[in-house]
């Protein structure tokens, strides 16, 4: 037997210019040594640390261990997949970043509810805005992220939604025309069954990436997550500004978010 066996597989990969090329992405060794590192899935390095953290142990591990097997990859991939990775080891990975101090953002409250150690706690001081001056008949109350991009801006009465109750009421009677939904959970589990009947949203959690903002692409509904208001009524007025652009793919970790804007209109204008 040689001592040294290289397996190789290819992957398409397309350039900025549409052309297609094949290359190898991986190769491994009898004696258990790992020759050339898998890439990202979709040959571009992560741009986001935790994710390039999580992955690159992913690759590395299921890596280590598909050189150990002594098999063809067709013959390890579907059959004995979680001899490559496992539950456990998706445990272990997620474990090292919590006990390096990183938290999670969470996009469901629930989630914050049912394991607190994992998810960064909401700071209050941050949920609220200074209201601008008033101009045009109308006053900014607000800021969040752009979901997906409008050629105009959406106005509204708001409802402020909160419980099951509510979404029931919604479902038996209908959303009236025009409403915007406030709500404080970006899991869009709760307003999931009427998100197709508001006008918009502004959620004041989450990010353009959390269930919600997957929810909204999907369903064209004009809406803002991350939000920073000032106190909001039911069957106040709203403007917003979803003519906005998104959220850079790396603005959450720099910080440069909240540039859609919310207004109130003032009774009378």
């Amino acid at each position: 037997m040689r001592a040294r066996i290289r397996r190789r597989w290819l992957t398409r990969r397309h350039d900025l210019d549409g052309s297609a090329h094949s290359e190898v992405t991986m190769s491994d060794s009898r004696d258990g040594t790992v020759a050339a590192q898998t890439p990202p899935k979709w040959g571009a390095t992560e741009m986001l640390p935790l994710p390039a953290r999580f992955n690159g142990a992913v690759r590395a591990l299921a890596a280590k261990r598909f050189a150990a097997t002594d098999a063809d990859w067709k013959d390890v991939v579907f059959d004995r997949q979680f001899d490559l990775f496992s539950l456990a080891d998706a445990r272990a990975i997620e474990q090292e970043a919590l006990d390096s101090g990183y938290r999670f953002d969470f996009s469901a409250t629930v989630s914050l509810e049912s394991e607190p150690d994992k998810y960064k706690r909401p700071e209050k001081a941050a949920s609220s805005f200074a209201e601008g001056p008033s101009a045009d008949g109308r006053r900014q109350v607000g800021v969040g992220d752009n979901v997906l991009r409008k050629a105009e801006t959406v106005t509204g009465p708001v409802a402020l939604i909160s419980t099951t109750e509510q979404v029931m009421g919604f479902l038996a009677d209908g959303v009236p025309a025009g409403t915007i939904a406030v709500i404080d959970d970006s899991g869009g589990t709760l307003t999931a069954p009427i998100i197709e009947g508001f006008a918009g949203v502004i959620c004041l959690g989450g990010s353009v990436r959390s269930h919600l903002g997957i929810l909204a692409r999907e369903y064209d509904v004009p809406t803002l997550m991350n939000c920073t208001i000032d106190t909001l009524r039911d069957g106040d007025v709203v403007e917003i500004e979803v003519t906005a652009a998104p959220p850079a793919a790396d603005a959450y970790e720099t910080g440069d978010t909240g540039h859609a804007r919310i207004w109130i209109l003032e009774k009378g204008a």
